[in-house]
């Protein structure tokens, strides 16, 4: 497959040179036509998606300041929520209609994160490292809900598509020098252009950061570099990129409710995650004919993660305090796909079939090492280092195959007709390297499908409505830490657990959309997605659990939005409700909760719950609503302002919802930022965060206080059990100054809003 690409990409270099290719939309920045296939083409239409997609440009990214994409879908779009549960700014969970795109393993992931087409969700636990992408090379990211099938394994609740920026389009050199609270010093750069006659372009961006952390032990140090290089003519589209990254970021754990009065501190320490990456992709496309498009895509990628994890064992009293676990993950993730598409009119009606074919395969080599340790203060010393209390060598093999067609007909001018479809199969091998406990092969395949109509009786206004399924394998991470009787302190320490079921899911939605007035945009949708045999990390304690599937699980809810612009004015409101519910009955091991200690029928079980179909599932807040608001005082300056609204959510481990802690708060927080532009080089900017100084948290576990200082406990006779939150980060302040030369007024030719 690799040389056949490789051959593809010679021939495209082969074609004589003529002029832009139309399917370089993608790369413009433009949000009216979003990506609905794996392979960047021609992009459909967003009032012919059957969805409520949300599209933004990488010129809004940059006016706000986002530190990275999850920053700012979190601040910006409707149905996301964020937890940092770690301290760090780059290791966000990203919850969007109940499901997740995170960082960190022991998360179930049901987002799946495309970087010009290529799946970057990591082969070992499908978590996604945001740390590995850079802001600054994006033209447009597309937040594509729903269970898509085209998008292949994770697509549980949604497809998060990025599109990198051309040469051709961002021409000219910008750089970027700012810094501020907790030390944060940063500088960016990027540079594009082209070589006309010989329609080649060339786009490069580089990011180097540096943080000492606003929580005692939460530094980040983060290097970013991607370099892309593109040749086009009126047929043809050849674009070769390179993305290296590395990393060093220390998290600090969630805080028990009685060491909240420092919200800085560290409950334990040292923790902390390395990401070291290099991926090469070769993406094309060639019309064989107005009608006929072939697009080909081909990537090696490799990220080595280190890590190193303190967790408390028990009370610091006792001779063994704690555990120091040393991970290493070697990760090789290749492919590629191949996809057709033929624009030709079906019975006197437009239409549009596309057929493709993807392979992902990954290759992990996973090691680690467990020493007993004490605390000194709440730093976990390791008592022996040549003592090691436990190893593991696991090797894993991830092998994902999908063939997929959609096809949009034109029933009439004003009525659209879109099926999907898209068969899966994944084969996950485990090979235990110092023994046979962790080996296991397993396998899963199923074929979804999508329907779904769009109609457009104006221009002003478009009604969709649709049907689709997805599918999710359980990970390696997942099928070695799946016995309740044996939790895992995640991501470190495996057993030999049963075989886990996938995940089914199936969504139904429908909604409306369109425009008040020519810069006045609204839409308003309705969703329902029932998951089969999902998969729950079940928390055990504040630093170890178990992965079980948990019969079925539902989220629904409604959405609404409004954005424009008004003279200097702009705007944009996002709400979203979400109702996430158990619908099976289950048994759940959760020792910390106040409330343990029965099974379903009611019998005495030691550290269980019954959940009940209809509890709600923790970590998803209800309501959500983001607003954003941007005023041009002058031509050269501006303000903008973000609020973020959030509901209460229960805590981990606390799924009958019945613990005596109740809730995470919910919470309120404005920032605001302001640019003045002194003239076509120079621009200084500020942002200031949490502006009011909230003290609030966005994410909460139920766990053992090892430092005895929480809420008594009469069932164990102890005052160890407490809920944990994450508090989130307090009021901080940069200022930064930009220096450009080259580019068109007004930005790059693309970036529309």
């Amino acid at each position: 497959m690799l040389r056949y690409f490789f051959m593809l990409g010679v021939m495209l270099l082969s074609f004589p040179a003529l002029a832009e290719n139309k399917a370089e939309v993608l790369e413009t920045g433009t949000v009216e036509v979003v990506g609905t296939t794996p392979l960047p083409g021609l992009g459909t239409a967003i009032n012919e998606v059957p969805s409520n997609v949300q599209a933004v440009s990488g010129k809004a990214i940059a006016e706000q300041r986002s530190l990275d994409i999850s920053e700012f879908i979190d601040t910006n779009l409707g149905s996301v929520s964020s937890s940092n549960t770690v301290a760090n700014p780059y290791q966000a969970d990203v919850s969007f209609r109940g499901f997740t795109a995170s960082p960190l393993l022991g998360t179930p992931q049901g987002l799946s994160v495309f970087m010009d087409g290529v799946r970057v969700n990591e082969p070992f636990g499908d978590i996604v490292n945001w740390d590995l992408i850079p802001s600054n090379a994006i033209s447009s990211i597309s937040l594509i809900p729903g269970s898509n099938p085209l998008f292949g394994l994770n697509t549980l609740g949604g497809a998060l598509s990025v599109n990198t920026k051309s040469g051709a389009v961002n021409p000219g050199v910008g750089a970027t020098l700012y810094g501020g609270s907790w030390g944060r010093k940063a500088f960016e750069f990027e540079a594009g252009g082209e070589i006309k006659d010989k329609n080649i372009d060339y786009f490069v961006a580089g990011n180097l950061f540096e943080e000492d952390g606003w929580r005692d032990h939460s530094s980040s140090f983060v290097n970013q570099l991607f370099a892309k290089v593109g040749w086009q003519d009126d047929n043809s589209d050849l674009d070769l990129s390179l993305m290296l990254a590395n990393s060093d970021m220390e998290g600090t754990q969630a805080l028990p409710l009685s060491m909240m009065n420092n919200r800085s501190q560290a409950y334990s320490w040292p923790d902390s995650v390395g990401n070291n990456l290099a991926m090469i992709n070769l993406k094309g496309s060639h019309f064989l004919n107005d009608e006929m498009l072939v697009a080909a895509d081909t990537y090696y990628r490799k990220n080595r993660i280190t890590g190193f994890n303190s967790n408390l064992v028990g009370d610091i009293a006792t001779p063994i305090q704690a555990h120091n676990i040393a991970t290493e993950t070697d990760q090789d993730g290749f492919g590629g796909a191949l996809q057709f598409s033929l624009l030709r009119d079906v019975m006197g009606h437009k239409n549009q079939f596309t057929v493709g074919a993807s392979a992902d395969l990954g290759r992990t080599d996973f090691s680690s090492n467990t020493y007993d340790a004490v605390v000194v203060g709440n730093q976990t010393v390791t008592i022996n280092p040549v003592n090691i209390l436990a190893s593991v060598r696991l090797k894993a093999d991830n092998d994902y195959y999908g063939v997929y067609a959609t096809d949009n007909f034109s029933i009439t001018d004003k009525l659209n007709l879109t099926l999907s479809g898209r068969y899966n199969k994944a084969e996950v091998k485990l090979q235990d390297q110092i023994g046979v406990a962790l080996n296991g092969d397993h396998n899963f395949e199923r074929f979804n499908p999508a329907i779904g109509l769009n109609f457009n009786p104006t221009k002003s206004l478009g009604l969709y409505g649709g049907y689709n399924e997805g599918m999710r394998a359980p990970t390696p991470v997942e099928l070695t830490c799946a016995d309740p009787a044996a939790p895992c302190s995640l991501p470190n320490s495996f057993v030999s657990d049963p075989a886990l079921k996938m995940v089914v899911a199936r969504t139904w939605e429908g909604g409306a959309r369109g425009k008040l007035a020519q810069d006045l945009n609204w839409n308003i949708g309705l969703y329902h997605t029932e998951l089969s045999d999902d998969i729950l990390f079940q928390s055990t304690g504040s630093a170890t659990g178990y992965f079980s599937n948990v019969g079925k699980t539902q989220r629904q809810g409604f959405e609404m939005g409004l954005n424009g612009k008004i003279s200097g004015f702009s705007f944009a409101a996002n709400y979203g409700f979400v109702d996430a519910t158990f619908q099976t009955d289950f048994v759940a091991l959760a020792a910390s909760n106040s409330s343990a200690g029965f099974d379903c029928n009611g019998n005495a079980a030691v550290d269980t719950i019954c959940v009940h179909k209809g509890n709600k599932i923790p970590g998803i807040p209800q309501h959500t609503l983001k607003l954003r608001v941007g005023y041009e005082i002058t031509p050269n300056w501006s303000v903008g302002s973000n609020v973020v609204m959030a509901a209460g959510q229960y805590a981990r481990g606390d799924e009958n919802n019945q613990d005596a802690n109740g809730k995470v708060p919910g919470y309120a927080v404005i920032h605001l930022d302001t640019h003045y532009r002194i003239n076509d080089n120079w621009q200084l900017f500020a942002k200031v965060n949490n502006v009011f100084d909230k003290d609030y948290a966005t994410f909460g576990v139920l766990g053992d206080n090892a430092f005895s200082t929480g809420v008594f406990d009469p069932d164990s006779n102890n005052w160890t059990n407490e809920q944990f939150r994450s508090p989130a980060a307090p009021r901080a302040a940069w200022v930064g100054v930009t220096y450009e030369f080259g580019k068109p007024k007004g930005g790059s030719k693309g970036g529309d809003d």
